[in-house]
């Protein structure tokens, strides 16, 4: 599937695919006088290198010619200030109750104007790696932000001749209705004087016409999400389940397939999981850790990126994993006994520091999976969850995705006032959803009550005051993936079963304990309710449900 560029003239109108107010906006200044097309990522290294603020370590990019690179190539560093993470409150989604499409197009109409005077960069990348989902992407980013710009084209997949020949092979997805994605981003925006925004800063999405602008922010991590946003979006209205998550194959020593998804949020463990190589014990193929989607028919998936986007925290100076990076954000640097400028990996600048990691860092990775999934892991970190829980019924298998429970990441900047240690819910750990949270419910439903996708509850954080660590996490998953798991019905309940794993099995009859697990399983039902309320009922989700996650409670 591909999106559509070019029009013929009675294509071209109003109330026509892809002629609408904001993307009308947002499209045009890419076709300036003042705009200079950026074509390869050796035109963007370049730039990038050279840019103000930047700096070039002096270690190389492993295999750079591979991907489009000089063999010569080196990690770029470069730091953003004191805003190191993603802002969800500057973000405004068209569609949405009280999201003002009139006043935010007329805000993006100033910022798009005060960009004349200077000069722009234009840069296209595909989302989406295989011939059945391909969408494309341009950005249109001022002068001074090349390391952004750069970045960007690393992140997705920049025009090489293999994806350009399969993309023009791929057919029109939605039968042409769906434009190429656009987005305008101006770090340097100066602001609004609008009370109902913040002053510094809009993310301003209107997925219904593929496009969007990035007012005000500095961190990658707002133009990589924004643009997956978007990708997703698409997905969304053709058939496929968007996921932010990892998904890996395991081949079993008789040959057979095992195909598992783990859904989690920055720093949940979903990387340590889709990474982990058991030790060798298995085939793995890893398809990604952070972004595909899954055809509801078929159960194949398809990779959005071909590079990853990792915490540098976990991986110290000397960790081999280094040797795959590409650029590193909000990270310091020092020099070496050589006279050698190196990274410094570990959040001692501040928390949250990235890098941009090659494809080549998975060596079994692959752009789509085509045998079908098997299981769904929803990661929790939910203290009174024991490590590992099997749930039945497809409504409450999806509803307890749309409740996923879980702490805050240092990858997100929170408003002021709002506790980072509070547990929170971030339904199918997917804050970038720009559509009904029921389509998400109807397609997580279908994969387990029509395509027969078993479904169950991960905790990697603290049972009871208990630390559940990678280890005992990777050996469930191993028991589950060789079919050794024994479930058995858990408590009280009829739609949940547990594996009781050794110094970790509930006391049902410890009080205490019950009394918590319940107010855990109320704070699930009073989120889905609150959902027939918050945003005018935009995220209300379906009467089952409620009813599913009611049981739940009841029977306790």
């Amino acid at each position: 599937m591909s999106t559509k560029a070019n029009y013929s003239l009675n294509e071209i109108g109003t109330g026509k695919p892809g002629f609408y107010r904001t993307r009308a906006i947002i499209e045009a200044p890419f076709y300036g006088n003042n705009v200079i097309k950026v074509n390869t990522l050796k035109e963007a290294y370049n730039l990038a290198k050279n840019s103000p603020g930047v700096i070039v370590t002096d270690m190389p990019v492993y295999r750079g010619e591979e991907f489009g690179l000089e063999a010569d190539t080196k990690v770029l560093l470069f730091n953003d200030g004191s805003i190191t993470g993603r802002y969800a409150a500057a973000r405004r989604i068209a569609g949405e109750p009280n999201v003002n499409c009139e006043e935010l197009d007329k805000i993006v109409m100033d910022a798009i104007y005060d960009t004349r005077w200077g000069v722009l960069y234009h840069a296209e990348v595909f989302c989406g790696l295989d011939p059945e989902f391909m969408v494309k992407a341009h950005l249109l980013i001022p002068e001074g932000e090349e390391n952004l710009l750069y970045s960007w084209m690393l992140n997705f997949q920049y025009m090489s001749d293999e994806y350009v020949r399969m993309y023009k092979k791929s057919k029109p997805i939605g039968n042409g209705t769906e434009p190429d994605i656009y987005l305008f981003a101006s770090p340097q925006w100066r602001g609004t004087t609008n009370p109902n925004y913040d002053p510094n800063c809009i993310c301003y999405f209107n997925t219904d016409q593929n496009c969007a602008a990035i007012l005000g922010m500095k961190y990658f991590g707002e133009l990589k999400k924004g643009t997956l946003t978007m990708a997703w979006a698409i997905a969304n209205r053709n058939g496929f389940a968007s996921c932010h998550g990892g998904q890996k194959e395991y081949t079993l020593s008789d040959g057979k397939k095992y195909v598992a998804s783990v859904f989690g949020l920055s720093g949940s463990g979903k990387s340590t999981l889709t990474h982990a190589k058991h030790g060798n014990k298995y085939g793995v193929t890893v398809l990604h850790d952070d972004a595909f989607i899954i055809n509801t028919d078929t159960c194949a998936s398809i990779a959005i990126e071909p590079t990853y986007f990792d915490k540098t925290a976990d991986y110290p100076v000397g960790s081999p994993d280094n040797k795959y990076l590409l650029t590193a954000q909000n990270c310091s640097a020092t020099l070496d006994i050589d006279g050698k400028i190196q990274l410094v990996t570990e959040d001692i600048r501040n928390g949250n520091g990235r890098a941009i990691k090659s494809k080549l860092w998975s060596p079994n990775r692959v752009d789509r999976i085509d045998s079908p999934v098997n299981s769904i892991f929803w990661i929790m970190k939910d203290p009174t969850i024991p490590p590992i829980i099997k749930l039945s019924g497809a409504s409450l298998a999806s509803v307890m995705g749309a409740t996923l429970a879980t702490k805050r990441s240092s990858a997100e900047r929170l408003a002021e006032g709002v506790d980072p240690n509070a547990l929170v819910v971030v339904p199918y750990a997917n804050p970038f959803r720009t559509y009904p949270l029921a389509n998400d419910f109807e397609k997580f439903k279908k994969l387990v009550e029509q395509k027969n996708v078993d479904c169950y509850i991960i905790n990697t954080g603290d049972f009871m005051g208990k630390k559940v660590t990678p280890k005992d996490t990777l050996s469930i998953l191993e028991t589950i993936v060789e079919g050794r798991a024994e479930f058995k019905k858990w408590g009280p309940f009829s739609d949940i079963e547990i594996f009781e794993w050794a110094g970790f099995i509930p006391d049902m009859k410890d009080e205490k304990y019950l009394s918590e697990l319940k107010a855990r399983m109320r704070d699930r039902l009073e989120f889905v309710k609150s959902m027939d309320v918050f945003k005018d009922g935009y995220d209300r989700l379906p009467e089952d449900a409620l009813r599913a996650i009611q049981k739940v409670v009841d029977e306790l």
